[in-house]
């Protein structure tokens, strides 16, 4: 039976980048204009929180401890333990309106993210990849706001959505080197209620999105077809995740930005929800390398 419980109440003003650690058995999330990073375990406890001194975009756990952050201009390096970020590279020198956001650890142990445009109107973002020896390689430009990142369960095609654009794509990925091969139009929200946002992929390869400004999670098949939707208590939902111990529990994170004002009067705008009873699960996400 499908259940929707809150699992964090504290409203996030944009909450974002969920991510079920296998390892340590702990969901972690960010709020990108908090901003900070928090963590708790499967049912909400043992809550932690860290604060960061510019807007973050993602984050990747490491596989030496600690973790890769998109801070606004770039690539950083986080400490847990200290709660430190030192850049590793600026991603758009000398650009003041985009700023990282979306990004995730390919199978292979890279992350990718990408940037986007502060107004969300103008084509200035680019696609990145911080492979393990901290090299940084651009993918993809002309993109207006980067999010949803994720790849089919045998890596070899590389999900990506452009929110301002409406429209999530398709690329062929090479898993040796990291490179796209190709892109195409995986599916359109031109004519839906809301636009792709955060995403991610079941153990069966369907690609989950959070429509953002619909409270809706939409299911499409490999081919594109909607396959299920799925409705959430706000309209403010922004990405997901599946985790838990039998990574069978969807974590949707949504945003309270008072700025966005129709969203902002939901009394649980900015909560982070735990949806059971979907009956799929996920796969395990892979930490960076370097």
């Amino acid at each position: 039976m499908l259940r929707i419980e809150v699992l964090s109440d504290r409203p996030d003003q944009l909450g974002e980048g969920p991510l079920w650690d296998v390892r340590e058995q702990r969901f972690y999330w960010i709020d990108s204009y908090g901003p900070s990073i928090h963590c708790c375990d499967a049912a909400g406890g043992d809550r932690k929180s860290w604060s960061l001194p510019e807007p973050i975009g993602s984050m990747a756990l490491r596989e030496k401890g600690g973790a890769i952050l998109s801070l606004r201009d770039g690539f950083y390096s986080f400490d847990f333990q200290t709660g430190v970020s030192v850049r590793l590279v600026e991603t758009q020198p000398g650009e003041m309106r985009p700023r990282m956001n979306d990004g995730k650890v390919d199978r292979q142990g890279r992350f990718v993210a990408g940037s986007m445009d502060f107004e969300e109107s103008e084509p200035i973002g680019k696609l990145f990849r911080l492979d393990p020896d901290l090299s940084v390689h651009t993918l993809d430009s002309g993109i207006i706001c980067s999010n949803g990142p994720c790849w089919s369960p045998d890596g070899a095609t590389f999900y990506f959505a452009d929110t301002g654009r409406r429209v999530i794509w398709a690329y062929g990925y090479d898993t040796d080197t990291g490179n796209v091969l190709s892109r195409r139009v995986f599916t359109s929200f031109e004519n839906m209620r809301g636009l792709p946002d955060g995403a991610t992929v079941d153990s069966e390869g369907y690609v989950w999105s959070a429509e953002v400004y619909s409270g809706r999670l939409i299911r499409f098949d490999p081919n594109g077809v909607v396959d299920r939707i799925v409705g959430l208590p706000v309209q403010s939902t922004t990405s997901l995740i599946f985790g838990g111990p039998d990574l069978d529990i969807a974590y949707v994170t949504s945003m309270a930005r008072p700025y966005q004002h129709q969203y902002y009067r939901e009394r649980e705008a900015g909560f982070v929800f735990a949806v059971h009873g979907l009956g799929v699960r996920g796969i395990e996400e892979p930490r960076f390398k370097g």
